[in-house]
């Protein structure tokens, strides 16, 4: 790696330390931090995949029979494997930084961080179980 240096604003030369492009292979916690970001792009996707079954929906049996048809290509069941990947991983981070996020008192007394995330799985599971009951 170079030294490099670069004119400020006021044209004074200042150090600019190199970065190597995989910086964030170095750490374990900078690779989770990169695949929780890199999760948003699967979130994204399933919203997107969750918008055209809809659609297909609205336009009647030989719309969405064809939707089906489209997402049992492989490519597709690819993406949503992985997909369903890093949402787990998106959940699992999400859920564990709400503590610190956004700590909780109850009566002056903090509420532990392993309460807020249990209380989020409950009601992950409450919410699931509502939605498999209303697409049986």
């Amino acid at each position: 790696m170079n030294t490099s240096t670069t004119r400020t604003a006021t044209g004074d030369l200042a150090y600019r330390r190199p970065m190597s492009t995989w910086w964030w292979l170095r750490k374990r916690s900078y690779f989770v931090f990169v695949m929780r970001e890199l999760s948003s792009l699967f979130v994204a996707w399933f919203v997107v995949f969750l918008l055209l079954m809809l659609r297909s929906v609205r336009f009647g049996p030989a719309a969405y029979a064809d939707f089906l048809d489209w997402a049992a290509t492989p490519w597709v069941v690819a993406i949503n494997v992985v997909g369903a990947a890093f949402l787990v991983l998106h959940v699992v981070t999400w859920f564990s930084l709400t503590p610190k996020a956004m700590p909780l008192s109850l009566g002056g007394r903090p509420v532990p961080a392993v309460a807020i995330i249990a209380a989020q799985y409950a009601a992950l599971a409450v919410a699931s179980a509502f939605v498999i009951w209303l697409v049986t």
